[in-house]
């Protein structure tokens, strides 16, 4: 799991399930359509499948209804079991989504709530008064000092590890007291050593959370940040400040990096210059962590994300039966991402590899990526005019250019003009 270089998919948007006026039913069958786009994921380069909600529930899979069932608007179990046999086939892994700090309302134990003071004691607050997460009223917070609680997510997690699943992401972990995690998760590891737990977090200090909830990893919203924010301002220093915050990260963990999830705008219509989505995608997989491409990222897709009743909808498309007809620009992003890919799995150690600023600037980053005696030089420019880069002013006597935009592939140099927006990556010789 350490290694791995996960796709990510949003299953009830990818296979049309929601939103739609007539909801699906299990006879569709409609899981198994993930499966026609396994192989496609095989030559993007990736080795696993990290999925959205697939548990029933009345809309977008976050408001759980019931942890055991898959959602009748995906299909059934024999649905999840093909999945996952036509992954092991492959030789792919499977991550799913975990939604543990909140349930929806048609939760069986908060419909009877009401009347079921043990029901009553699932939740935080009272009836008529029970929290929610984040103020949205159909989402109701469980109460986490509770041990039949603790009990139901051990048993749901172990069940559906049982069944074939690698791993979880623990959707809202921060919102989660810390001490429920580091109870938890050991007596599911003892049953199922193998398996990862990603925390979802986004604010705070990610190496204390992933140290005292004894989570594998944590997902690096930080980086995720900084890196469109310093490609649309200009700003490498934001970077740069977030690349060494990654590596005191990367000291005691692997983060799982991201430009872009179901949660947030895609990077295409994030970024305000086109040619910056390859800066975007050169630093996701050349620097350390553990990286996760987005389904429709790869085609250069985009979609915005509203704070509005179905702000989310933009981003989280249907997708339909592959290959994915591209135009011109699509296909150029396909074959980026697919060599950047390739590169990251031929220098697995860049999965430990700690970042080092050698040139920084507002408009110029040249940084060195490395592990032990394993390098890669980095040079981004995202400024209009070229970047002339005598190589032995950053330390370096010479280098072979391994890929870059008009960049001649295996040439060896002493220095290089980078031209504008433009970025090369190389390994020193």
């Amino acid at each position: 799991m350490q290694d791995a270089i996960w796709w990510q998919v949003y299953p009830l948007g990818f296979v049309g399930a929601f939103p739609g006026d007539q909801p699906p039913d299990p006879g569709e069958h409609r899981l198994r359509r993930l499966v026609g786009w396994f192989d496609h994921a095989i030559e993007l380069g990736a080795s696993g499948i990290a999925l959205g909600p697939i548990f029933q529930s009345r809309t977008h899979g976050y408001d759980t209804t019931d942890h055991f069932s898959i959602d009748p608007r995906l299909g059934d179990d024999a649905d999840f079991d093909y999945l996952i046999g036509e992954a092991k086939h492959r030789g792919m892994r499977v991550l799913l989504d975990g939604v543990f700090n909140h349930v929806g309302v048609d939760f069986p134990g908060y419909r009877q709530a009401a009347d079921d003071n043990a029901c009553a004691r699932w939740f935080r607050g009272r009836p008529g008064h029970f929290r929610t997460f984040e103020g949205h009223a159909e989402l109701i917070a469980l109460n986490h000092a509770n041990a039949e609680v603790a009990d139901y997510v051990v048993d749901v997690m172990t069940h559906w590890l049982q069944r074939g699943a690698d791993g979880w992401r623990l959707d809202a972990a921060y919102a989660v007291p810390q001490q429920f995690w580091a109870a938890t998760l050991p007596r599911v590891r003892r049953r199922h050593p193998d398996a990862w737990f990603v925390g979802e977090l986004i604010h705070g200090d990610y190496a204390a959370t992933v140290r005292d909830a004894e989570f594998d990893s944590a997902t690096q919203y930080e980086l995720w940040k900084a890196i469109w924010s310093s490609l649309n301002d200009g700003n490498f220093f934001e970077l740069d400040w977030a690349l060494q915050r990654h590596n005191e990260f990367l000291a005691s963990f692997s983060p799982l990096t991201f430009i872009g999830n179901h949660d947030v705008t895609r990077i295409a219509s994030r970024l305000q210059h086109p040619d910056h989505l390859a800066h975007a995608l050169v630093i996701l997989l050349t620097v350390g962590g553990i990286p996760s491409v987005y389904a429709g990222d790869e085609f250069g897709w985009c979609g915005i994300k509203e704070e509005r009743f179905g702000g989310d909808d933009a981003v989280r498309p249907e997708f339909g039966t592959p290959p994915t007809q591209l135009d011109e620009a699509g296909a150029w992003v396909w074959d980026l991402h697919r060599y950047l890919v390739g590169l990251r799995r031929r220098h697995p150690w860049l999965v430990a590899a700690s970042t080092t600023a050698l040139r920084l600037e507002n408009r110029h980053y040249v940084y060195q990526t490395c592990c032990g005696d394993d390098a890669l030089l980095v040079v981004l420019n995202v400024d209009r005019a070229p970047l002339h880069l005598v190589l032995s002013e950053v330390g370096v006597a010479k280098a072979e250019v391994v890929a870059g935009s008009s960049a001649p592939p295996r040439e060896v140099v002493d220095e290089l003009v980078v031209e504008g927006h433009g970025w090369r990556i190389l390994q020193a010789v």
